[in-house]
């Protein structure tokens, strides 16, 4: 009996690379394709959507197993930058990697996979699952450093049971030392980061091609104007870097960093110190709420991060119908509107919302 048929979202980096030697050498039927989710090449060095199709392709060459290019980039503009660029005129600051993970990986690529009669998906992802009396539960990578399950906290039900996840049980290292020892393309290749269509260009130089600058006074918190921003759209709260406001007279050699952001004034306020009391707060709202697995329980103790890589921090955690309220231990620094909060019980990823307000 032939095993599964399955279909291997292969972005041309290291992970999906081993993702697709293990999936292969573990007898599944193996096809992969290439997801072009960005049309806007603009030809800079920042741009590495060709780069990695090349890398796609000699990886499966090598592997030996079909590559297909399938264009998501409708659907991405669509379903993802669009609600992007809406969040940051209203001043907050989304995450279009969650986003993209819940409607083009776990869902428009998902559809196309069961559509062309595959049994599973298969990432990259260092995330695990398990399956009990035909509920599945999401699960944090056993790399805790790169552990995923913050972006994958919103996908679908139906999805997550019929993905595979090669990478879960492993560390990094040892992906790395898979991909040397079989003599991939992409074993040395440096990981990607910044948000996926942006690569590593300057944030503002790219957002200014799709919102105008906006200039406005950056103040303190008495009022006075100490410099002029490019726009409220182009920063973040807790933010440090790109203010141009070092080395003022009369103050205190201390960093400033973004504190608050008023829409109808368009004037950004900014404090000095990284832990300044108006930065740091303990509770917080979301504007929505998206479970993993239904929750029984209205409220309940566990743990919660308010953005990648953050410790876990324990907390409180209250259901009120399709939101989340969440009381923190100990202060938070800088949690920002528009991003995303999400919650454990443990190593389960329960699910999350977007941060609707803080105090």
């Amino acid at each position: 009996m032939s095993k599964a048929k399955v279909l291997l979202g292969l972005s041309g980096g290291v992970d999906s690379s081993v993702a697709a030697f293990i999936l292969k050498k573990q007898g599944f039927q193996v096809d992969a394709v290439f997801m072009k989710n960005w049309e806007d090449d603009d030809g800079s060095p920042y741009c590495s959507i060709k780069e990695d199709f090349m890398d796609a392709i000699f990886v499966a060459d090598q592997i030996k197993i079909n590559l297909n290019e399938v264009n998501f980039s409708k659907e991405y503009k669509d379903k993802v930058f669009d609600y992007f660029l809406k969040e940051l005129r209203l001043g907050r600051t989304p995450n279009p990697d969650i986003l993209c993970n819940r409607e083009i990986k776990f869902d428009s690529f998902f559809d196309y996979a069961m559509k062309q009669g595959y049994d599973f998906i298969s990432t990259g992802h260092y995330v695990r699952k398990n399956t009990t009396n035909g509920i599945t539960y999401l699960l944090k990578g056993k790399d805790n450093k790169k552990d995923q399950s913050y972006f994958l906290h919103s996908i679908k039900q139906e999805a997550l049971a019929k993905t595979i996840f090669p990478l879960g049980e492993l560390i990094k290292t040892k992906v790395r030392k898979i991909a040397k020892s079989e003599g991939l393309v992409t074993s040395e290749k440096k990981d990607s980061t910044g948000i996926c269509f942006i690569g590593e260009r300057p944030f503002p130089e790219f957002l200014n091609n799709y919102l105008p600058y906006q200039p406005g006074p950056i103040n303190d918190l008495d009022g006075n104007n100490i410099g002029e921003h490019k726009g409220l759209a182009f920063y973040t709260l807790g933010q440090r870097q790109g203010l141009g406001i070092g080395g003022l007279k009369d103050a205190a050699n201390f960093p400033w960093y973004v504190a608050k952001k008023d829409l109808i004034h368009n004037i950004l306020t900014v404090v000095q110190g990284n832990e300044h009391p108006l930065l740091m707060s303990k509770k917080l709202d979301t504007s929505n709420l998206e479970l993993i697995n239904p929750i029984k329980t209205k409220i309940f103790f566990g743990t919660a991060k308010v953005r990648y890589r953050q410790e876990d921090q324990e907390c409180k955690i209250e259901i009120i119908k399709n939101k989340l309220r969440i009381r923190f231990k100990n202060p938070q620094r800088a949690i920002t509107p528009g991003q995303s909060v999400v919650i454990y019980d443990g190593d389960m990823c329960l699910g999350g919302g977007e941060i609707q307000n803080f105090y």
